[in-house]
């Protein structure tokens, strides 16, 4: 019985609030902007991280009052848990790394 719930608790999509950031102009690393806020279900952080990349990069996926270019590297998604705190990650060519802090204009 045990075994069951944690499987089920383990498995268990939480609500994010996401919100990506980019620079005016690709390549540029100071004067990050908000782009596009959404809120998604996903098990953990990684694959809310995955959804995003692909949401953005696949045109029949796009939001339709998405304004900005694709995700590419560099750009910044910030995940906001409420009360647990947020965490922003920055897309390097290794993939998503963990950021301290992004400069917003």
């Amino acid at each position: 019985m045990v075994r069951l719930l944690m499987k089920k608790m383990l498995h268990t999509k939480q609500t994010y609030d996401v919100t990506l950031f980019q620079t005016p102009r690709f390549g540029q690393t100071k004067g990050y902007r908000q782009v596009y806020r959404l809120t998604m279900a996903a098990l953990n952080h990684d694959e809310a991280l995955s959804l995003v990349y692909r949401m953005f990069n696949v045109s029949d996926l796009l939001p339709k009052d998405y304004k900005a270019r694709y995700v590419s590297t560099g750009d910044i998604v910030l995940i906001d848990e409420g009360i647990k705190g947020q965490v922003c990650y920055k897309l390097c060519p290794e993939g998503w790394k963990k950021v301290n802090r992004i400069h917003i204009r």
